[in-house]
């Protein structure tokens, strides 16, 4: 694992600081690369949302298309 040293105001670290007191963090470590771990997530959502709303549509998205839906859910699951 790498090393990366960051320099923050006094404010910025007394938030972290409660963040990882508050939330059962173990370090400040820990509590960053959880909010990195977000960010990343984050992006790849939205890059997933762009592509979808640049693709052409396909069919109708109607009741029936839900309750199919649901039902593959459910299958998958069992």
């Amino acid at each position: 694992m790498s090393t990366m040293n960051i320099s923050l105001p006094e404010m910025l670290k007394a938030f972290v600081d409660e963040q990882v007191s508050q939330r059962g963090y173990g370090t400040s470590s820990e509590y960053v690369r959880e909010l990195i771990r977000r960010e990343q997530e984050r992006q790849q959502l939205r890059g997933l949302l762009l592509a979808g709303a640049a693709s052409k549509p396909t069919r109708a998205v109607d009741g029936a298309y839900f309750d199919a839906l649901r039902a593959r859910a459910r299958q998958a699951a069992q």
